[in-house]
């Protein structure tokens, strides 16, 4: 069996949209990169799971985190601009809305197909000569040295590759593989939830309107898309979800029909649907010696408010300026610096969603009453709505440099 030996400064396992932009952020400085993937998103019918079907909502402060590293021209041409965002709950008075007119800026996000997000990552990953792919490539192994981390993995060819690195950064999903070779737990909140997934037609155009539609079972996004299309992201409960997916489509569009109500017209066409049961994770650790865990190897969020993506950029802008003002990308005091740097954020945006979840879920009338009241007191306070705003675009708290526009170089 062929044995061949590399030294890299940084290895980032996983080649996703969170560890695909880490790599590329980086790539500038003077670091020599290795990137581990099993899925080669560049053969036909190779399943990576980050660059499937779906879409994701790039927030305003992510859009400015891909244009700096580079990578947003390839997607500015299929990203669909969000100008506002209507927040409802299904048979009550309450309605929030959020403009980016009111806030000043050209877009309150936008949202992207995984697909081109993956296209324009890959292109820049490619393009870099201090960035070697290892794609497709399994981990097997990781050893801690003290000065460096040895990792195994096996190639294509099922021959055996040891790279050496001065940090590895694992974004390797939700089922880390990093994680479980460190021993390094990760709690679990089940939601009792199922994500519907789908892309949908409508009578009336979205006009750039993002919708959050709460209802009895679960929030329910419509987000704008190209050629008139919105993506949708229908919550229920998991012992329902199978039961729906074997819905004709006239049958689930009628039932979307009855939930949404009639802002965009008569629903009439819906695609292929793809379904993923819903909790909120969180690592135990998301640092040890020379290791730093990100993405959603770290963290998963329930989709409500779309802001799982937009949290794991933030990291990665962060964890790529802590190495940059770092002699050593793994030295324990820099990963410890962003250890502290990232937890108030990510402790902010997971409480958030987790409570919106449980209160817009809470079948109590005097929860309803209340959280009616909080949504219209919500659209009549210009202060509260600009501040909320501001943290789901990405643009509160402490920004990373490359989230204000500022090259790491």
């Amino acid at each position: 069996m062929q044995m061949e030996q590399t030294e890299f400064d940084v290895i980032v396992v996983g080649g996703g949209m969170v560890g695909a932009s880490l790599a590329i952020a980086l790539a500038p400085l003077p670091l020599r990169i290795a990137v581990i993937e099993p899925f080669d998103p560049r053969l036909n019918g190779v399943p990576q799971p980050s660059y499937d079907d779906r879409s994701t909502a790039i927030a305003n402060g992510s859009q400015q985190i891909l244009e700096t590293i580079g990578v947003w021209a390839g997607m500015r041409q299929d990203a669909t601009a969000i100008s506002d965002i209507h927040i409802s709950d299904r048979g009550h008075f309450g309605i929030g809305r959020i403009s980016a007119a009111e806030e000043k800026v050209p877009a309150l996000g936008y949202v992207v197909p995984n697909r081109v997000i993956g296209r324009s990552l890959w292109a820049a990953l490619e393009s870099f000569d201090n960035i070697r792919m290892f794609c497709p490539a399994r981990l097997e192994s990781l050893l801690d040295e003290d000065d460096s981390v040895r990792v195994a993995l096996i190639d294509e060819d099922g021959d055996t590759v040891n790279l050496q690195g001065r940090l590895v950064a694992a974004a390797d999903g939700a089922q880390s593989v990093v994680r479980k070779l460190l021993g390094i737990d990760a709690t679990v909140w089940d939601y009792g939830q199922t994500a519907i997934i789908s892309n949908v037609t409508t009578e009336k155009p979205h006009r750039n309107v993002a919708y959050e539609r709460f209802t009895a079972h679960g929030p329910m996004a419509v987000l704008p898309m190209s050629e008139g299309r919105s993506a949708l992201v229908w919550t229920v409960p998991s012992e329902q979800a199978e039961e729906i997916l074997q819905l004709s489509d006239r049958q689930i569009l009628d039932r979307l029909q009855e939930l949404f109500g009639y802002r965009l017209g008569h629903w009439r066409k819906i695609g292929a649907r793809v379904s993923y049961p819903l909790s909120m994770t969180k690592a135990t650790e998301q640092t040890r010696h020379r290791v730093a865990i990100i993405g959603n190897a770290a963290h998963g969020l329930h989709p409500i408010a779309g802001q799982g993506f937009n949290l794991s950029l933030r990291d990665v802008a962060g964890l790529a300026e802590v190495i940059a003002g770092a002699d050593d990308p793994g030295d324990p005091q820099a990963l410890e610096k962003y250890r502290r740097w990232r937890a108030g954020d990510q402790a902010r945006v997971m409480s958030f969603t987790d409570a919106l979840v449980r209160v817009f879920g809470n079948p109590l009338t005097s929860v309803r009453v209340v959280r009616n009241l909080a949504l219209l007191m919500f659209d009549l306070l210009p202060g509260a709505k600009s501040l909320l705003a501001r943290h789901t675009m990405g643009r509160g708290g402490d920004l990373p440099r490359l989230a204000r526009g500022v090259p790491l170089q």
